[in-house]
């Protein structure tokens, strides 16, 4: 590597990417280059806070974004963070995203001239990369409560608490009566609550029964994978750029199947992704949906979406062929609620089936069915 460093012609950044082709960047393994054709992608969605976060995160471990060594990503995401970088003169901003000014000041010292090198400022004192634990309230309130409360009491002849001030003034004790006023009042106080409690809770009973999750809610579509490799830092796992029909390109999915599914078979592959779960960043690289497959204790299969299918080609449930929601939102546990229904029958066709209905079997617009390839009685997640 440092060979080629030494060798190499440093591009002009107004020259990026056109000038691309005829570089000879060192060989990748299969892994390295998966990480870069990753960054590519992400270079284009740096409009998102997380993004510059995910790969700052990732450029903590590594020297260029693929590794030990640079490629044609460190070039194509160096013309994208430069000029976002240039402008990030806040302490906080430059703690946030120490990792890319280090990565920066390599990029434009080896690879990229630019006519104004960002300057990088290694003696300012910057918070260690800690996240702080939310500390207890302090119990002294909660300690000093009672002394409070007895304070603001004194006791009558008959060795009765009452309020040491009342609207006659300080020192006056009430009488029976007023303190049977008073009760009552408290009561009523008490129950007019429970009555508003019991309310609100038939009220938040409806309003979940009225939403109660089905599979409509589900974003379920036809996807390609373009090709897969091995997870640089998960041995568990395979990273996929997956075509599903979004106008901003393919996404990024990582799915747990290296010992499952050989990595020849996850290769220029049509599948059936769920493109609507929150994004999970999994070993420094963002997930962005999943792939549905059928397994059961000895096997996993995909789950395979009908013949001539296109990326993006809705997929649904029978009898649920709704807008599905933009994101699910996970404190609802409306995938967690749907997923255990799904199975798959004698004919491997992937079923859901709520409870007092006949199965509901996942097909596309033209009715035709979604199909594993061995399992009966599949858990399909």
């Amino acid at each position: 590597m440092s060979d080629f460093i030494q060798k190499f012609e440093k591009l002009s950044i107004t020259d990026i990417p056109e000038n691309l082709e005829n570089v000879k960047f060192p060989e990748l393994t299969p892994e390295q280059k998966a990480l870069s054709s990753q960054f590519e992608t992400l270079s284009t969605r740096l409009d998102e806070k997380d993004t510059l976060l995910q790969i700052n995160d990732s450029l903590r471990t590594k020297t260029f974004v693929s590794g030990s060594v640079p490629s044609r990503a460190d070039l194509v995401l160096f013309s994208k963070v430069f000029p976002l970088a240039s402008k990030w003169t806040d302490k906080e901003e430059i703690a946030n995203f120490r990792h890319i000014f280090r990565w920066i000041d390599l990029v434009q010292n080896r690879l990229v001239n630019v006519s104004e090198p960002l300057k990088i400022d290694y003696d300012i004192e910057l918070p260690r990369e800690v996240k702080e634990k939310k500390k207890a309230a302090p119990a002294a309130a909660a300690v000093d409560a009672p002394a409070a409360a007895a304070a603001t009491t004194t006791t009558t002849k008959e060795g009765k608490n009452t309020p040491a001030s009342s609207a006659h003034g300080p020192g006056h004790t009430l009488t029976e009566e007023e303190l049977k006023k008073r009760a009552a009042a408290k009561e009523a106080k008490k129950a007019a609550k429970a009555k508003l409690n019991a309310e609100k809770q038939q009220q938040q009973k409806a309003a979940s029964t009225a939403s109660a999750p089905t599979p409509a809610m589900v974003d379920l579509r036809v996807g390609f994978i373009k090709k897969a490799e091995r997870h640089p830092d998960a041995d568990t796992l395979y990273v996929s750029t997956i075509e599903m029909g979004d106008e901003d390109g393919p996404r990024t999915v990582c799915s747990g199947l290296v010992n499952e599914i050989p990595l020849e078979e996850m290769q220029q592959r049509y599948v059936i992704v769920v493109a609507n779960l929150k994004p999970v960043t999994m070993r420094g690289i963002k997930s962005c949906a999943m792939v549905l497959c059928a397994s059961n204790a000895d096997k996993v299969e995909f789950v395979n979406p009908p013949k001539d299918s296109k990326p993006g080609d809705k997929i649904f449930f029978e009898g649920y062929n709704g807008v599905p929601e933009k994101q699910l939102n996970p404190k609802k546990k409306i995938w967690e609620a749907i997923q255990p229904k799904f199975t798959t029958n004698e004919n491997f066709e992937v079923t859901y089936t709520e409870e007092g209905k006949s199965p509901s079997k996942l097909m596309n617009e033209k009715g035709e069915l979604c199909k594993n390839s061995t399992i009966v009685g599949a858990k399909v997640n």
